[in-house]
Formats: C-alpha cells, structure tokens, sequence
C-alpha cells in the first residue's frame, strides 16, 4: 500500500520493483495480493492496454488508523497504555521517538 499511496496509479510491476530487494517476491505474488486488495474495496483498478492499475481508495491515516486499532484490541486489550510501556520497556524507541512521545504527552495534558 505504501507504494501504491507514493505512486498512484501502480501497476503490479511498478510495486514489485519497488519492494522487490527487500521482499523477494514474485510478480505473481504481488498482482495476487493487488487483485485481492482490489476485491476488497481497499484499491480501485482500471486496464491501461494490457496492464491493471491499481489507485487507493482507503486514505493513509484510516488506514493507519484501524491497523493499530486492531493492533491494540488483539494485543493489548484495547488500551493505549500497554503498547506505550511494551515500547519503552523493550527499547523499541530511540532516544529520539522517547522525547518526542513526552512532548506529545506534555502538549495535551496541558
């Protein structure tokens, strides 16, 4: 998805040579997930000679937004506070993401 939102519209190829080095996924593979993605309402595709493209009708930040919602209902029961301490606790966040997530916290308790 992230290829497709940066390179609306996309072909199955053009997503391909984007991920191919770190995915090493065949062709077949992501036309099959793109074609899936598109019978799921998530992309729109329309035929250009031979070739589908593909354009997304999910904005990023909902998509993103219901990815961690469901993140937080399986694995954390729903609660924003175990994630935050999961990530802290594990030092998943840099330095860097630690003071920018206080400054975040410190601006809406205000």
């Amino acid at each position: 998805m992230q290829v497709v939102w940066a390179e609306s519209p996309a072909s199955a190829r053009d997503v391909l040579e984007r991920l191919e080095d770190e995915t090493g996924w065949a062709y077949t593979t992501v036309k099959t997930i793109m074609s899936r993605l598109a019978e799921k309402g998530i992309l729109s595709v329309r035929l250009r000679a031979n070739t589908s493209l593909y354009e997304p009708l999910v904005d990023r930040d909902d998509a993103q937004r219901t990815a961690v919602e469901g993140l937080l209902e399986r694995a954390f029961g729903g609660t924003l506070g175990p994630l935050v301490n999961f990530l802290v606790e594990d030092e998943t966040l840099s330095k860097g993401d630690r003071k920018k997530l206080r400054a975040i916290l410190e601006d809406e308790s205000k």
